[in-house]
């Protein structure tokens, strides 16, 4: 019974961490973005650091933010948004933290005056965040980063322009039908990482021996955890086929000296049976 609870204890804590490894990876892959053409890869990675803007692509304030007539737009890109100042005060903020902590749980919101009163709407979150080519007959031009969210189901659209030199916050607001909404910013996270595609990636050889020893180690592990816990196998004897894996580099020495003697041919020195011999 207690190895059963010791077991199922170390099944749940790596579960756990395997969880965490994924939110971690789908956290720092959103935004990201990578493509091959005319045998250029580019990447995108929006979150990353850049010269002068530690944040990537991301407002160091912790929101964007952009007014059109009497509609206005709260925006992050790529996370959720954060107010330290300028927080919005309206009616609704329903799926983006409410009235009390409006803003604080999406990751775009908009705020139109209807009759007197500024109605807030999540229009964005960054489960549903995506990213593409602004223009895919010309990658280096930028990326455009769509997010949704809903009921009501609206959207944003936001158009990063790679601009190396300088960084635009977003001036204009477009808006079609109920509530889809779009804009745009400069900034140097929307230019591509180039590298040529030239002599680039693993071959089907690489890939093979990846997927070998992927295998291989998945039977290292399997193997030890059924030894330890249900063959009570304690030390380094929890290594299935030990004694094997202990001959095996004996084993290898030995093909490999066959293999020299039988393409070398007799060593030097030797003397064949049928050599004349000088008396």
């Amino acid at each position: 019974m207690t190895i059963s609870v010791s077991f199922h204890s170390i099944l749940s804590f790596l579960l756990l961490l395997t969880l965490l490894h994924l939110n971690l990876i789908f956290s720092e892959s959103i935004c990201d973005l990578t493509l091959t053409d005319n045998n250029k890869v580019y990447n995108y990675k929006l979150r990353s650091p850049v010269p002068n803007y530690p944040h990537g692509a991301r407002s160091e304030d912790g929101f964007y933010k952009v007014a059109m007539n009497e509609t206005v737009l709260w925006f992050q890109l790529c996370d959720m948004m954060i107010f330290n100042h300028g927080q919005p005060t309206c009616l609704g903020c329903k799926g983006c933290g409410g009235s009390s902590h409006c803003g604080m749980g999406c990751s775009a919101l908009v705020s139109n005056n209807l009759g007197g009163y500024h109605v807030c709407t999540s229009v964005g979150n960054t489960s549903s965040m995506t990213i593409d080519l602004i223009d895919k007959r010309t990658p280096h031009a930028g990326v455009v980063v769509k997010m949704s969210s809903g009921p009501p189901y609206c959207s944003l659209s936001v158009s990063v322009i790679c601009d190396k030199n300088e960084v635009q916050g977003p001036r204009m607001l477009n808006r079609t039908g109920e509530c889809d909404y779009a804009t745009q910013l400069r900034h140097p996270s929307g230019c591509a990482t180039i590298i040529s595609a030239h002599g680039k990636g693993l071959g089907w050889f690489g890939t093979l021996l990846t997927i070998f020893l992927c295998l291989f180690g998945a039977y290292l592990v399997v193997g030890a955890v059924y030894r330890f816990f249900f063959l009570h196998i304690r030390g380094i004897d929890i290594i299935p086929n030990l004694e094997f894996w202990a001959s095996l580099p004996h084993t290898v020495q030995g093909l490999v000296m066959s293999l020299v003697r039988r393409f070398r041919g007799p060593s030097e020195g030797y003397r064949s049976s049928y050599s004349p011999v000088n008396f």
